[in-house]
């Protein structure tokens, strides 16, 4: 992708519009897990499905709709899934509700527009949105309600938290609260601002973890990502991270954090400076984090979404406690083989020596770190795991950090049923071959990464 310059913020283009008259218009490390979250990796059987439903950096008047089983690789569901009647559809938020629909609120017009009103559409499917209304919200002299996203309490209460100006200052906003007041969610409480978190505060998104509510909100005038804190999610929010905190950059936007499988928290934001949207990992209740990475497959396409994050049927069954072999998916006659404690990829076949099928056969055991994981022992007892990003064996030395390393998550592959193992310590990390060595390396969204990192589990062959 080519890189664009740094451009400016939407309050700054707007200013600049007003004064127009009409007619002119670097991969870093990853931080170890730590802390007691726990992992809530898929049964067997079960997969997880990670959504999000993002409008275009080509068209903000529809919105696509993509899944992932890993929260990194997006793949296209339906393109053009939602085109609403009227208006536009900017920075969808997506939520399944208690009565089995998808919904999504959204910004009703283009940023260069006065926009009192936010959108809602719902689904049975995530592919197909029937409109529900466009609500005025009502704020006196409001000039722009931008950015709804959902928030579901800890008492099952629906919420939107939008961001408004008004007309005295219509390029300054400050985070509101909207409570449905309804499950058919057609008609919300009074605006409240949250406070503490106050004005020129944009793109307002909120977690709760125990009893502490943690928002992530872009201040306006700095172009960083702030952090706050609150006992209550209206507030008063404590603001007690500003400026480079988290070494994500300026010119950033439209924060939305998800739970990963491992436990960790991710945030996804748009980094509509240089085009690219970009993901960090956090293992220490938002501390630090790890460097940003661009999302591959969809930077430069998506814009401003939110992240929903499901269990559901289909996923991959594969026992437990049993030998097996694992064959690449696309070099068919390739197997997994340990080779002086590395794991490689070479020709086995019935021909093959004794020795060479004894080194092909792997016992598969519930992971070290995580039991709905999986790990692989070898014949003298030792664990297949990752080392400088390299698959090898080595004895279990009881620590934390090598069950993580000898842990891994079992997504769908490529054909039918082939498996991918992502590393449960670097989630969106993949067994891959790559010259006949097995290797540990991030999915880059290419369909030739996803075949080289499957493989069939097969019957023993020792």
């Amino acid at each position: 992708m080519t890189t664009r310059p740094p451009t400016p913020s939407r309050r700054v283009l707007l200013r600049a519009m007003a004064a127009l008259p009409a007619s002119a218009v670097l991969l870093g490390g990853l931080p170890e897990l730590t802390g007691t979250a726990a992992a809530a990796a898929p049964a067997s059987g079960s997969a997880t499905r990670y959504t999000i439903v993002p409008f275009l950096n080509s068209n903000d008047g529809t919105v696509n709709v993509y899944q992932s089983d890993d929260a990194t690789d997006f793949r296209l569901v339906q393109a053009s899934a939602y085109t609403p009647p009227s208006n536009r559809i900017r920075d969808a938020s997506v939520f399944k509700h208690t009565n089995g629909y998808y919904y999504i609120t959204y910004t009703t017009h283009t940023w260069q527009d006065v926009s009192t009103t936010i959108g809602f559409a719902r689904s049975s499917d995530r592919v197909n949105w029937t409109f529900l209304y466009d609500y005025t919200v009502p704020i006196t002299n409001l000039s722009r309600a931008w950015a709804p996203e959902w928030y579901v309490d800890s008492d099952g209460s629906v919420n939107v938290i939008v961001s408004c100006s008004t007309t005295d200052d219509e390029w300054i906003f400050t985070p509101y609260l909207l409570k449905a007041t309804n499950s058919g969610l057609t008609s919300w409480g009074s605006p409240l601002a949250l406070s503490g978190i106050g004005s020129n505060h944009i793109d307002t998104f909120i977690v709760k973890v125990g009893s502490t509510y943690h928002a992530f909100t872009k201040n306006e005038t700095t172009k960083y990502i702030e952090y706050a804190t609150a006992s209550s999610l209206a507030g008063p929010y404590t603001i007690s991270r500003t400026g480079d905190w988290a070494g994500w950059g300026s010119y950033r936007e439209g924060p939305a954090l998800v739970q990963l499988d491992n436990g960790g928290w991710r945030i996804f934001f748009d980094g509509y400076g240089d085009g690219n949207y970009y993901y960090s990992d956090s293992y220490d209740t938002f501390a630090t984090w790890s460097a940003p990475q661009a999302l591959a497959g969809i930077s430069g396409t998506a814009r401003h979404f939110t992240v929903i994050k499901e269990t559901v049927s289909g996923g991959v069954s594969l026992a437990k406690n049993v030998s097996r072999s694992l064959r690449s998916a696309n070099y068919t006659t390739r197997y997994w083989q340990e080779q002086s404690a590395l794991l490689n990829l070479p020709v086995v076949a019935s021909s093959s020596t004794t020795a060479e099928k004894q080194a092909s056969a792997f016992t598969v055991v519930p992971g070290l770190a995580d039991a709905n994981g999986y790990s692989f022992r070898d014949s003298s007892g030792n664990y297949l795991r990752h080392y400088a990003f390299r698959g090898r064996f080595d004895a279990n030395d009881g620590t934390a950090t090598f069950a993580r390393d000898a842990t891994f998550i079992a997504r769908t592959g490529t054909t039918s049923g082939a498996v991918r193992f992502e590393s449960y310590n670097y989630p969106g990390y993949y067994l891959r071959h790559y010259n006949y060595q097995l290797r540990v390396e991030p999915a880059n969204a290419t369909d030739l990464f996803r075949q080289d990192s499957s493989f069939v589990p097969v019957t023993s062959w020792a």
